[in-house]
């Protein structure tokens, strides 16, 4: 670079999303479909834990309404898992390109896992077991969905 071209390094720019650090090189080989399921899976119940642990909280000992503590526990539980799967699963170098993707990714399956998740709350009478099943039908659909997209397009972007 010549001394009249500015440096790129003092560009604004959007920031990288928070990494969590891995002491794989993350420049190996990229994992075959199986691998990536798994650990697709085991991060999806990590995240899920999250998700439904802040869920069930929210509205049964804080009492926010059910759309309200969703929105919320979507949010932790989805932060979980992008860190995770890019990393782990993915084995994806940062980029904001990404990120961006994902961000859309996620709006719409919050909008799929909120919607879907009050319409089976409210369709389930009121037994013991209507807000861990409307959760799960909710959460089942967001992964089938979220895996899919991500392993097609998302962590496809460089």
């Amino acid at each position: 670079m010549s001394e009249s071209q500015p440096s790129r390094d003092h560009e604004p720019h959007a920031p990288l999303p928070v990494e969590i650090p891995v002491t794989e090189n993350i420049a190996d080989a990229a994992l075959d479909l199986k691998t990536q399921v798994v650990r697709f899976v085991v991060t999806g119940g990590l995240s899920a834990v999250v998700d439904f642990g802040l869920y069930f909280v929210l509205v049964q000992v804080v009492g926010l309404p059910v759309n309200v503590a969703k929105s919320i526990s979507f949010i932790a539980g989805t932060s979980t898992a992008y860190l995770i799967n890019r990393r782990w699963t993915f084995k994806a170098e940062p980029s904001r390109a990404r990120f961006v993707a994902v961000v859309v990714l996620y709006a719409i399956t919050f909008s799929v896992q909120v919607g879907l998740n009050g319409v089976m709350y409210e369709a389930f009478p009121d037994e013991w077991w209507r807000l861990p099943l409307a959760f799960v039908i909710a959460q089942g659909t967001a992964t089938v969905i979220n895996f899919v997209v991500q392993r097609a397009v998302i962590f496809k972007i460089r």
